[in-house]
């Protein structure tokens, strides 16, 4: 006989009301991270796609760091169902057989396309620079030198033709990648929302803008998330380099910084996606009062009494129209542009909270609530995987993986 504490989710979920017995909070925190992340994947390569495609010449710094900083952010997209899975060793199944029957395993064709894509992009952006260390290095005295210019010469594949042709032709192909990228990318978390607006059972996710809401807060959320890692790493450096010049360091060059007025630049088309993001969800929600199907009463309840403070509240007005209304401020800061971006960030990962937790609120009955409660403090290993600290380990892996990323291809090297 099972025992009861082997029932997933019994140790989050706490009932109210009529419930059937067998109804608990299956999808916990790992499943609100997996749409988060992805989100963060698509959103980092639009925002490095603006100077590559539409040719905005200010990004051109910001893009780089975008492009690098979307790579390292791919893995971490499929971390959090790996961790959530009971035998995660078959979520690889998904990459070696992808194929269209669902839109689960048609991720496997979206997710290695994008792949491809971003490491191919990288690389014509960064070929000259594989070549210039593969000749730097050659000769160098060292125990390091030799396996390190070997490993650079891996990368240049073979092409060491630098010339003015070789470039513009790499350039033409960066452009080409990038285009072809962004409509990917929208695929690559669009498809998170189709699994969502395609579940008939649920009412609150059964909707077909569900897609383009997932979209438009994705590129919303890689776009805040790269502006602030990249404000924060310049500022970083920028105060290293004075404390080394206040120590007389005269070698080191003190550090522009986060220059205003390309974060600014970029906090505009940050503005244009938020309002488009946060039109759509309302339109959703006064479609689905006007239509008032039979499931409207329970979506009521959840939305304006048990999660009102979580839609409207923290989402709404928290996470989305307290940082527009900082953006729209005049004379921007850089400290307000932080303040606003990290309230982004929040407002679209309250939006994922409330779509995948608040889906599950109500009781298939229509006549109970299920109210999920994070648990902090592991005692096992499912309420580490399904807890704060394994959000917590999603949440700080891609950071990890672009310090390494960084040690290879100079992201914010500003000089080439």
């Amino acid at each position: 006989m099972t025992s009861e504490l082997a029932i997933h989710g019994l140790d989050w979920t706490t009932k109210q009301l009529f419930v059937y017995p067998n109804e608990f909070i299956y999808w916990s925190i790992q499943i609100v991270m997996y749409p988060y992340m992805t989100g963060l994947v698509a959103g980092a390569f639009v925002l490095s796609s603006l100077y590559h495609v539409f040719d905005q010449k200010d990004l051109k710094d910001m893009a780089r760091f975008s492009l690098v900083f979307s790579l390292a952010l791919l893995p971490v997209a499929m971390m959090p169902l790996m961790m959530h899975l009971q035998q995660p060793l078959r979520g690889i199944h998904v990459m070696f057989t992808p194929h269209f029957t669902s839109a689960i395993a048609a991720f496997g064709i979206v997710f290695s396309t994008y792949a491809v894509i971003v490491m191919s992009e990288i690389w014509f952006m960064y070929r000259q620079y594989f070549v210039d260390q593969t000749v730097a290095l050659k000769g160098q005295p060292g125990f390091a030198a030799g396996p390190k210019r070997l490993f650079y010469q891996l990368l240049t594949l073979g092409a060491f033709d630098t010339s003015d042709a070789a470039l513009a032709k790499d350039k033409k192909a960066v452009k080409l990648l990038a285009a072809i990228g962004i409509p990917v990318a929208g695929f690559l978390h669009g498809y998170a929302g189709f699994i969502f607006g395609s579940v008939k059972a649920n009412a609150l996710w059964m909707s077909p803008l569900m897609p383009v809401i997932f979209i438009m807060s994705a590129v919303v959320s890689g776009i805040a998330l790269c502006m602030l890692t990249y404000i924060v790493i310049m500022e970083w450096k920028k105060f290293q380099a004075i404390l080394a010049k206040g120590r007389g360091d005269l070698s080191v060059d003190v550090i522009r910084g986060a220059e205003l007025e390309v974060m600014t630049k970029t906090s505009r088309y940050l503005m244009m996606f938020l309002v488009a993001a946060i039109t759509l969800e309302l339109l959703d929600l006064i479609f689905r009062g006007y239509t008032a199907m039979k499931s409207w009463d329970i979506l009521r309840s959840v939305m304006f009494h048990e999660d009102f403070v979580k839609i409207f509240v923290l989402q709404y007005g928290l996470g989305n129209a307290l940082p527009f209304a900082l953006l729209l401020l005049p004379r921007l800061t850089i400290r307000r542009l932080v303040v606003a971006l990290v309230l982004v960030l929040f407002g679209v990962f309250m939006m994922r909270w409330n779509v995948v937790i608040g889906g599950q609120a109500f009781s298939l009955s229509f006549e109970g609530f299920m109210h999920y409660h994070l648990p902090i403090i592991p005692y096992n290993l499912e309420t580490f995987r399904e807890g704060l600290f394994g959000a917590l380990t999603v949440a700080a892996t891609p950071f990890v993986l672009f310090w390494l990323l960084n040690k290879i291809i100079p992201s914010l090297n500003h000089s080439r």
